[in-house]
């Protein structure tokens, strides 16, 4: 340790006691002032920077204890470390000088090696605090920068994706297979019309992921049924499992009956993400059954997939923020490991919870669950 890098006051009114002090820490380099009481040790702490005390405690006036505490309750100082160097050495003077803030204490007459030990200890303690505090800073800083170009980038290019996937949208809705003349012409417009509509989907979760993480994604409570709303989302998401002949069945209790107050856009995006999940990873020529169940106090939506399942020793990273567990689908379409994450999270901010079964091979079923509306 560089011992010049530092500056200790000594705290005390006898000035045989200060000057050998001083004669001692100056020879092993490090910077010393010195104070015959407390309120010449204020008024050094408030002009030069400090970084540890040796403070006596039987001064005249204000003793060591007492301007301990008052250090310990200051904003600017309550960091320094305080060393009680002083004759008193009784079992309770040394709780006393902890509980008052002390962070060493050492009786006098005390031995030179033992003191030199015990400053390098504060000191290093004091640097490791100072270096995790700068580290802390630094990295709050590239994580704020890191979210802020996310959010950039997920912005800008939301707009231009939505318009294209519109577009697709549309040509595939008014363009017969007759019109364009060329089977494979239909085809590439169709991989192009469901690649816009993964892109789109990708950017909106990473979109709402970071607005997640960073605070900023809010629950805006309103009164829907859910069962209309799925009934919705399955109409469209059944133009997407057509491109791999998967047939989607919905089932609901009487819509009255699934009235829930949440955030639509969130619950609509979580089953956006459960449906495109299932599609990705069901077989083709398959089947996909959604159902939408009023039991209770609750409203069940659950998603059931005949696909390839997942392994259960895999279940358990699902839902882990820390992985971004993805695996590739049944026709190897990638994902990005957001889409349960979002889900869960979405579940939270909505007083629901996320559930889920799978057995590797036979399929899986995904599920959350809504409280009613009251009254």
């Amino acid at each position: 340790m560089d011992f010049s890098l530092y500056k200790i006051l000594i705290v005390d009114d006898i000035p045989t006691n200060v000057w050998l002090l001083k004669s001692m820490l100056e020879q092993s380099g490090l910077q010393v002032c010195t104070a015959g009481n407390s309120e010449e040790a204020l008024a050094r702490l408030k002009t030069e920077p400090i970084d540890l005390i040796l403070l006596d405690v039987l001064m005249p006036g204000v003793n060591g204890f007492e301007l301990a505490e008052q250090l310990k309750s200051d904003l600017d100082f309550r960091e320094i470390p305080i060393i009680f160097l002083t004759a008193l050495n009784e079992p309770g003077d040394v709780v006393k000088g902890f509980h008052t803030g002390g962070n060493d204490f050492i009786s006098k007459p005390f031995n030179k090696e033992e003191l030199f030990v015990r400053i390098r200890h504060q000191l290093t303690l004091l640097e490791t605090k100072r270096t995790i505090q700068r580290q802390t800073v630094e990295l709050q800083k590239a994580i704020a920068g890191r979210d802020a170009l996310y959010s950039v980038i997920a912005h800008d290019l939301r707009l231009p994706m939505s318009s294209l996937k519109i577009t697709f949208n549309v040509l595939l809705l008014k363009m017969e297979e007759y019109q364009i003349g060329e089977q494979d012409i239909m085809e590439m417009l169709q991989t192009a019309n469901e690649t816009t509509e993964q892109l789109f989907s990708l950017l909106d979760n990473l979109l709402k992921w970071i607005r997640s993480q960073i605070g900023k994604l809010e629950a805006v409570h309103q009164s829907i049924y859910l069962g209309e709303l799925a009934e919705g989302v399955v109409e469209i998401f059944s133009m997407v499992a057509s491109t791999k002949r998967i047939k989607i069945n919905f089932q609901s209790s009487p819509v009255e009956d699934t009235e829930v107050c949440v955030d639509i856009d969130m619950i609509k995006t979580a089953i956006r993400n459960l449906l495109s999940n299932a599609i990705k990873f069901s077989y083709n020529g398959s089947e996909i059954d959604v159902v939408v169940e009023s039991k209770g106090a609750e409203v069940f939506f659950r998603v059931t997939d005949h696909g390839c399942g997942i392994k259960e020793e895999d279940q358990h990273k699902l839902l882990d923020a820390a992985i971004h567990y993805t695996t590739f689908g049944t026709e190897h379409e990638s994902g990005s490991g957001l889409g349960l994450l979002l889900v869960n999270e979405f579940m939270k901010l909505n007083n629901g919870r996320l559930f889920f079964k799978s057995k590797e091979g036979e399929g899986s079923t995904f599920s959350f669950a809504l409280a009613k509306k009251e009254g």
